[in-house]
């Protein structure tokens, strides 16, 4: 599957941003599907991880309550809505899948490239 993550921009904290990630090919529905982010001068992190079905969602405590993770799986787009975007929340985010997945820990098995977001003070 090839992945291609948009939507990145700059905007104000407290401001709403949403990611998009486009697949290729007609087993999107197969995947488990993650957002990652990775920070200037930090190791990537995972920020939520949604199973094939869409039903079962995992977030990073640090965006808990302010992102929502979900899926079309009719379109093969996987989306990442940000709401009361923080500083901290600046980075470059990535998606990424895993075949079938259904386990609570995600292993990234195919990226997109990423998509800047950075939040100003």
């Amino acid at each position: 599957v090839q992945l291609q993550a948009s939507g990145g921009g700059l905007v104000q904290a407290g401001d709403s941003l949403k990611l998009s990630c486009g697949a290729s090919g007609r087993t999107f529905s197969s995947y488990a599907m993650a957002w990652f982010r990775q920070a200037p001068g930090k190791e990537r992190e995972i920020v939520a991880h949604i199973f094939s079905n869409g039903r079962t969602t995992y977030y990073v405590d640090a965006v808990k309550g302010r992102f929502t993770i979900f899926r079309d799986n009719a379109n093969a787009t996987l989306y990442l809505q940000m709401n009361s975007l923080k500083p901290e929340d600046t980075a470059v985010y990535y998606c990424a899948a895993e075949w079938i997945g259904g386990r609570q820990t995600f292993g990234a098995e195919h990226w997109g490239k990423g998509t800047l977001v950075t939040v100003s003070s």
